[in-house]
């Protein structure tokens, strides 16, 4: 299990690589890449993501630690970016193995449900329009009920 919350950019090819690479038992891998992204009606600047450190760890390493055993994982990764990220910037990387396809997608798709509605992580998105924060959205909130 290996999570890294950080402010420079991070290689996803190297990455995913290395991870494929750890453990003869593995049978599936599952690999999700989030993107900065912009709206062509209202064209995005930056988005300034921020979190307090430590707590954002603490509570992803939970989350990644209850994936490892609901799904019987052999091994996670989440790779979280902060600070001013442009459009098409990496902003996050969850990759899942297990011995089966079924619950490295479930456990990947899991991780994101949590990063996206509950891990500690403020984003504001600016245009030319202005500033605003990004609030959590309903259908984030109704995917985090899957899991309960």
């Amino acid at each position: 299990m290996k999570l890294s919350v950080q402010e420079e950019p991070f290689f996803p090819d190297g990455k995913i690589g290395h991870f494929t690479n750890k453990n003869q038992e593995t049978g599936a891998i599952v690999s999700f890449l989030g993107k900065v992204r912009s709206d062509p009606e209202n064209p995005l600047e930056y988005m300034l993501i921020e979190h307090y450190p430590g707590m954002t760890e603490k509570a992803i390493e939970k989350i990644m630690g209850e994936a490892v055993k609901r799904w019987n994982l052999i091994d996670c990764l989440v790779i979280h970016r902060y600070g001013k990220l442009i459009p098409g910037e990496d902003i996050v990387l969850v990759a899942t193995s297990s011995k089966h396809r079924r619950e490295a997608f479930e456990a990947a798709d899991y991780l994101m449900d949590f990063l996206k509605s509950r891990a500690p992580f403020w984003k504001k998105e600016v245009t030319q329009s202005g500033e605003s924060w990004v609030e959590s959205k309903e259908i984030d909130e109704v995917a985090l009920d899957r899991w309960k």
